[in-house]
């Protein structure tokens, strides 16, 4: 029998904000030590009362507005009880009823095609802290106590572990270049619901939950495992399936049950009444929508329009720091292909033969424009362009200056030239003999000469013309 694998997501994403999101304590990795980034109000000391940041709201909207989602004007928070060692209040602050977005919708590209993902919702909420185990002992660091998130709730529209993998790096993408979260390791997390039905039906198999995936890879490794356990138990009654929380082994890449999954009731949601209802203004969303970055798709389209090819178009797609040097070099009038070239190709080769990465990339906006546009101008040729290039990676230099001090601009002085060729076909004689009697390769061998003691610098052309003109007199 063919079977329909049926998949759902919930990905937190801690946001990129200098405070948690209901006290002055700092964001996200603002702690160096354990427990130096709390205070009596995110620790859940008694009498403290959580205050609202302001920011938060920003980037919820901001993503919201990001994947096509409806934004709520009116938006509450609720309380959502449990115990567990890491949260203080033994209760989250999160939003059920009345959540900041709704309704939106992503398309993922894999090689089955396009899937348009449905956003059920996206939420606030606070982190809870962080255990660590070692020996006989427990700790718990409340550092990443109230640190603010916003959970991205899809329907069950994913078939393939595929897709979402797909849908994961466009989240990631659109978010580091809106601002919105670093989603470096721990910073963006997935809770991956699964069922599985016979192909055609309907109705929804058992669900099975994967908790805290921080990993793409194990992601979908642990789709892939727990898929394959759902069909051997309908195929084969290897197991009865029950409604239930799994976690997966990296080292067994198997999933092993953790808890009966727990449904709403078992939270006893109310709203919390420390916190004021949030109103969204018309004023205020238009501000936020005016700082809203371009969305990836949109990026997307521009770049395979100015000619970038796709493989370069991903590796600006999922840098920010790379796609936003492109931005700054294009603003000051140098052509978007063209810019992409130099780094990505240009950059990048510099940076690896230098052990590092394209992400490591320190150059000044204007520097680069410069180079490229002396290069684009006709002021120095492509390869003294990459020369130029290399000494402003390595040592800072002004491209200008350094083009003028090493005799690389080939608007030069004719005569010096013609000095150069005289120099070399003086010092060459036998090429010399060798191209009067036919061998038009010889003039290969003292262009090369006069290039090399050229360092690079001048009109190939113009040098190879005037070589030429000498060697036939």
């Amino acid at each position: 029998m063919n079977y329909e694998l049926v998949i759902g997501l919930e990905t937190h994403v801690e946001l990129s904000t200098d405070s948690k999101i209901f006290c002055s304590c700092g964001g996200h990795g603002k702690g160096s030590e354990p427990n130096d980034c709390v205070c009596p109000a995110c620790s859940g000391m008694p009498g403290m009362l959580p205050v609202m940041n302001k920011r938060v709201v920003e980037l919820a909207v901001t993503a919201g507005l990001m994947l096509n989602c409806e934004i709520n004007r009116y938006t509450t928070f609720d309380k959502k009880n449990y115990y567990y060692p890491d949260l203080p209040c033994a209760y989250q602050i999160t939003q059920l009823n009345h959540p900041i977005c709704v309704n939106g919708l992503v398309s993922v590209k894999t090689a089955d095609g396009v899937r348009d993902i449905r956003i059920k919702q996206i939420h606030m909420e606070e982190d809870a802290g962080k255990l660590v185990h070692g020996g006989n002992s427990s700790f718990v660091d409340f550092n990443r106590t109230s640190v603010p998130l916003i959970e991205i709730v899809t329907q069950p529209d994913f078939r393939s572990p595929e897709e979402v993998v797909s849908y994961l790096n466009k989240l990631k993408s659109s978010f580091i270049a809106g601002g919105i979260s670093e989603c470096e390791e721990g910073a963006m997390r997935c809770d991956v619901n699964i069922s599985v039905r016979p192909a055609g039906e309907e109705k929804f198999g058992v669900r099975t939950e994967i908790k805290n995936m921080n990993s793409f890879d194990a992601i979908d490794k642990a789709i892939r495992y727990e898929a394959q356990r759902h069909i051997d138990a309908l195929e084969y009654g290897t197991e009865e399936l029950v409604q239930e929380t799994r976690r997966f082994d990296d080292v067994s890449g198997k999933t092993f049950a953790m808890r009966n999954k727990e449904t709403e009731a078992d939270y006893r949601y109310f709203p919390d009444p420390n916190l004021m209802p949030i109103v969204i203004d018309d004023e205020w969303l238009e501000e936020i929508k005016a700082a809203k970055p371009v969305a990836v798709d949109e990026r997307t389209e521009e770049y395979r329009a100015a000619g970038i090819k796709e493989d370069d178009i991903e590796i600006i797609i999922a840098n920010v720091k790379i796609a936003r040097l492109i931005d700054d070099v294009v603003s000051m009038g140098c052509n978007l292909k063209d810019t992409a070239i130099w780094v990505v190709t240009d950059c990048a080769g510099i940076l690896k033969k230098a052990g590092k990465a394209l992400s490591e990339l320190d150059i000044a906006p204007e520097k680069l424009a410069a180079v490229i546009k002396m290069v684009a101008n006709g002021d120095i040729n492509r390869n003294a362009g990459k020369k130029v290039l290399i000494a402003v990676i390595e040592n800072g230099v002004d491209p200008v200056s350094y083009c003028k001090e090493n005799g690389l601009d080939k608007k030069f002085d004719a005569s010096a030239v013609e000095e150069v060729i005289d120099r070399a076909i003086a010092a060459n004689p036998q090429a010399v003999i060798d191209f009067k009697n036919g061998k038009q390769k010889a003039a290969q061998a003292l262009f090369g000469a006069c290039m090399k003691e050229l360092r690079g610098a001048g009109d190939p052309a113009v040098i190879k013309e005037l070589l030429e003109k000498k060697l036939s007199m």
